[in-house]
């Protein structure tokens, strides 16, 4: 297992490979208005324009077909690739207010970079040259002293640019505001926003915002073997904040953080807003059992099938026309989402700075623990699919980005390019076996689950939702689980106040106290988490809109472990954990996703 950890080749030109996936239920075709016409909104804050550049003629004129059941939401990748189209890379020309940031927040910032029309002109990527050093990014927790001061002196180098160099530490941030935030919209389909949370773009563009980063880093102190460290939070020895950020008078600190979880304080992976009771050893043995669940559900099972179901670790599908959130993939909802809201400041109005997407990335932790984020991606491309495309599909290979470079040009980059860790010459630090490995939650049992509550859908969550689910399949062969994952699919969640941290938990045949089980226990399926980015405004700062997203989770070994294989029907429990007040639910059911 030593050599997990390390990123290893895999081709960034998508080799041949079979249809993307699909569901086994009866599809329907239906139109999406997104693809008859663009939507006429206008921002009364500022005026926005319809871009000239690359506007996506054809699917003007062109029906969506989806490939869901609409019992079971499901979305699924469009076999008719003609019929679908890629985000593009935004027009800087046609950045705006980045209205998501909530109303709230300290100042409203200015999140578009730098850009000068017609002078600033933007190349495709390149990867580095093959023999260029191999940057080997450490664990923050094992760093020295020289690491250290050369890291310091990076960010020290960053934070003195002027704040118009699209490399200063002023811009860099902004970066992560500007995409996650509303201040870009789709090249074709103005109000509608580019947002590269939630669905499948995360990996791929967070591990694009740490490259660029890291190489800006780097050229400032001559350094061309420089690499950001990452957060080790998936072993023991790195479950606190790393303390090379808590010195108050290193260009590392943020005082915008939560005091009270300063180091030595140990790290919850399954925070819910308030702090646990449970001693740290019993703490860190629960952290690594969710990792392990949000994990290897997509590892152990899925070693010959998995490349097939990969959106349920990566996100979901989304493409030009869009609306943003079709649905996180595992690591986003957890552990990704509860480390931010742990990290940020509960003294600011919103958790400032990780604990929200606008000013997330003004906390350098930020690149920490994306950083063992992305390491997570590399781990399960090295353990399973060495070389593999992840996802086969050219919506996903073909979706651009924008970054600025180390030698301040303006770069677009495309998901295929982002694929092969050692093309990008940067690897992870070999810290030992991964002791979630085999960090198995103990097997649920087998006893009568607490009953259904009734009611109708939607529900809301101000209280624990039960509901008996019917499984179309029961008793499957060991062959038709491999061919298709069983998936638990949680409908149409409705937030209406997306500056509140959400977090629920999702059991399968819970006993009656399952409401005091936690994301560890082995009748836990998954856990829901969306970190706030403010409430979605379509048009403008006024008019304020729910996002509506999915949450999806592979059951097939839970079933088996808790001895409901051959049941027909099954409790699912849905447990508000918090900030579900106003959360409601549109229903629950269960698929197979080949």
């Amino acid at each position: 297992m030593e050599s997990l950890n390390i990123a290893r080749g895999a081709t960034a030109t998508p080799r041949t490979a079979p249809p993307p996936c699909t569901v086994t239920l009866p599809t329907q075709l239906h139109p999406n208005p997104r693809l008859l016409h663009h939507r006429n909104t206008t921002n009364k804050t500022k005026p926005r324009h319809v871009s000239c550049r690359g506007a996506i003629d054809r699917r003007d004129v062109l029906l969506g077909i989806g490939c869901a059941a609409a019992a079971a939401g499901m979305a699924a990748t469009n076999t008719n690739t003609s019929l679908a189209a890629p985000i593009q890379a935004p027009d800087l020309g046609e950045c705006h207010e980045a209205v998501d940031v909530p109303p709230t927040a300290p100042e409203i910032p200015n999140c578009c970079p730098t850009y000068v029309p017609g002078r600033t002109v933007t190349v495709d990527f390149a990867p580095p040259p093959p023999y260029s050093p191999l940057r080997v990014r450490p664990a923050a927790h094992l760093v020295d002293r020289a690491y250290l001061a050369k890291y310091e002196r990076a960010v020290s180098l960053m934070k003195a640019l002027p704040d118009d160099d699209p490399r200063s530490f002023a811009q860099q941030w902004r970066v992560h505001c500007a995409y996650c935030d509303g201040a870009y919209d789709q090249v074709g389909f103005p109000g509608l926003e580019i947002q590269i949370h939630s669905c499948w773009l995360f990996f791929p563009w967070h591990r694009m915002y740490l490259y660029f980063h890291e190489r800006i880093l780097g050229k400032l102190i001559g350094d061309d073997t420089f690499a950001l460290p990452f957060w080790n939070w998936d072993a023991p020895a790195g479950m606190s904040f790393p303390a090379i950020y808590a010195n108050r008078s290193s260009p590392l600190y943020d005082p915008r953080r939560n005091q009270a979880h300063l180091p030595p304080f140990p790290l919850d992976l399954d925070y819910s807003g308030t702090d646990t009771t449970l001693p740290k050893d019993q703490l860190i043995d629960q952290n690594l059992k969710i990792i392990h669940v949000m994990n290897m559900v997509y590892f152990i099972f899925q070693m010959i099938s998995g490349a097939r179901k990969a959106e349920l670790f990566i996100g979901q599908p989304y493409r030009a026309g869009d609306e943003p959130d079709p649905g996180a993939g595992s690591i986003e909802l957890v552990p990704h989402n509860p480390v931010h809201q742990w990290t940020g400041d509960p003294r600011q109005p919103n958790g400032e700075d990780m604990g929200i997407f606008y000013s997330a990335a003004r906390d350098p932790v930020f690149f920490a623990h994306h950083g063992n984020v992305d390491r997570m991606w590399q781990i399960r491309r090295a353990l399973l699919f060495p070389g593999a495309t992840d996802i086969p599909d050219p919506d996903w290979l073909d979706a651009e980005f924008l970054f600025y470079d180390e030698d301040a040009r303006l770069v677009r980059v495309r998901v295929r390019d982002t694929l092969d860790a050692a093309a990008l010459r940067f690897a992870y630090q070999d810290v030992g076996p991964l002791p979630w490995l085999d960090a198995r939650p103990a097997k649920g049992s087998a006893g009568t689950p607490a009953p259904a509550t009734g009611g109708a859908f939607p529900a809301a969550l101000s209280t624990t939702v039960r509901v008996a689910v019917a499984r179309p399949r029961t008793s499957r062969s060991r062959k038709e689980k491999e061919e298709e994952e069983e998936v638990l699919v949680v409908e149409g969640i409705e937030v209406p106040d997306h500056s509140a941290y959400v977090k629920f938990d999702v059991f399968v045949n819970a006993p009656e106290d399952g409401g005091a089980a936690t994301a560890a226990a082995g009748t836990c399926a998954g856990s829901f988490a969306m970190s706030p980015h403010g409430v979605h405004r379509g048009g403008g700062r006024e008019g304020s809109t729910a996002r509506k997203t999915v949450a999806r989770f592979g059951i097939c070994d839970l079933l088996d472990d808790i001895g409901a294989d051959g049941d027909e029907t099954v409790i699912v429990s849905i447990v508000p954990r918090c900030g579900c007040d106003s959360v409601t639910v549109a229903g629950v059911s269960i698929g197979y996703v080949k």
